[in-house]
């Protein structure tokens, strides 16, 4: 038995050191977004971008989900009032991530700033901790495939908020255009992103410490991703889609070939056009069309997997060093962004960046695992799940020193109606044979009196 304890606790820090790695990969993917160029000299995509536009976001949304599942009991989902604390603390969470991302959103960077959506989505998710994994995945697929089609029919009657990032002013001035924004029409929707969501609360609903699991996610990850994108080109191809978006194009666009072909590589700016439905059969980056989201998906699941696999060697440490605190650290990298710090030399500026915020993660580590604003939201979340768990489990009747009589309880000296006192507790077996023959002695000796 304590060899099973052993190893089930290097199994859990094994998962748990591999998901945080997966999060570091996620960070080290979007700083790399923000800061390196994403063409080259001739105007062709560079390999950065060709890699990581849109799928370093998308493997941070589906951890999101994993982490969510991880926070509610793991595989085994919590229940009864210990699931409503989790709910609790988890609504606490999302809020105070959501306040973070508002003020970040102030920062004039070059950057979309994705915890406001983030901490929306959390939201979305509490109701959803208690489905089972195939639901999720059934979820999942939905919401990929019809979240898209809701956004490209709203997207003209909602609000063109002019790429301004939601933030305190923006959200008190016009807070239904802003809530627009965040879940239909901005740059991480969150209805459409829910798909990210629910597959990660369905992967973390898995034992992710199992090989076959990690395998598993691996193939079935990169299966979505390799069939998504090959029906997209089927249907941008074979199937005349291309054609069909380049004739709608031509309505605003001198040049509709170079128009199509600018979406499809560089994605929308900002949003995808509504003047055909064939937009969402593209696969281009950040449009949350339901190829796109499918697609990502896959990628997100492989990735994690692949770094599941990879963390058993203990060769991804750095990045679980980034992974266990990427609330401090993203933020930390938007705030050096605003600086402009060699904002003219983007490859010196993202190696002195991951160097400061690997540094800064290191040297915090050594004296607690939490970075400071997840220390913050996670104390808060935890004071509130406690708080409820304390008056939930309290007992509604009590005794108390003044009342207290010994031998009755304490409904029967209130004189209010309680449970009977339990019946006396029948002899033995023994006890009946012992007292049949002391009565039996007792009769004898009674009969030789007589005589």
């Amino acid at each position: 038995m304590v060899v099973n304890n052993v190893a089930q606790g290097n199994m859990t820090k094994q998962r748990i050191e591999g998901v945080d790695a997966a999060r570091g990969l996620a960070l080290v993917a979007m700083m790399a977004i923000h800061i390196l160029p994403g063409w080259n000299d001739d105007f062709e995509p560079t390999f950065s971008w060709l890699v990581f536009a849109g799928r370093g976001a998308a493997l941070f949304a589906l951890l999101a989900g994993v982490s969510l599942a991880f926070m509610s009991g793991g595989q085994y989902p919590a229940r009864g009032t210990r699931m409503t604390a989790a709910r609790l603390g988890l609504a606490v969470r999302a809020v105070l991530v959501t306040v973070i991302g508002l003020l970040l959103g102030y920062l004039v960077v070059y950057a979309q700033v994705i915890l406001v959506y983030y901490g929306v989505m959390f939201l979305l998710a509490l109701p959803l901790l208690r489905l089972r994994v195939r639901t999720l995945l059934a979820l999942s697929a939905g919401i990929a495939l019809t979240a898209p089609v809701l956004m490209q029919a709203t997207r003209d009657s909602l609000a063109d908020m002019g790429g301004v990032e939601p933030n305190f002013s923006t959200l008190a001035q016009a807070p239904g255009d802003v809530l627009g924004q965040v879940l239909l029409s901005g740059t991480y929707p969150a209805l459409p992103w829910m798909a990210f969501v629910c597959a990660g609360l369905a992967v973390g609903r898995l034992n992710l410490a199992e090989r076959a699991v990690q395998i598993r996610l691996v193939l079935a990850g990169a299966g979505l991703a390799v069939v998504t994108a090959v029906l997209s080109t089927l249907l941008l191809g074979p199937f005349g889609g291309r054609e069909q978006l380049e004739t709608a194009a031509s309505v605003w666009s001198s040049n509709p070939e170079e128009a199509v072909s600018d979406i499809l590589i560089w994605g929308p700016d900002p949003t995808l056009p509504t003047d055909s439905w064939w937009w969402l059969t593209t696969l281009a980056p950040y449009s949350s069309t339901p190829l796109v989201l499918l697609h990502t998906i896959g990628t997100a699941v492989a990735a994690l997997g692949i770094v599941l696999l990879l963390s058993q060697a203990g060769i991804l440490r750095p990045l679980a060093v980034l992974g266990k605190m990427t609330l401090t650290l993203y933020s930390l990298h938007l705030l050096l962004l605003a600086t402009g710090m060699l904002e003219d030399q983007p490859v010196l500026c993202l190696v002195v960046q991951l160097i400061m915020v690997a540094a800064f993660a290191y040297t915090w580590q050594q004296f607690t695992s939490q970075g400071p604003l997840e220390r913050t939201v996670s104390d808060a979340s935890k004071w509130v799940r406690s708080r409820y768990l304390e008056h939930a489990e309290t007992p509604a009747v009590s005794e108390t020193p003044t009342n207290r009589v010994q031998g009755q309880p304490a409904a029967r000296r209130t004189g209010t109606s309680g449970p009977p006192p339990p019946p006396a507790t029948p002899p033995s077996i023994g006890g009946r044979r012992q007292a049949l023959e002391a009565e039996g002695r007792s009769r004898r000796s009674r009969n030789r009196q007589h005589r």
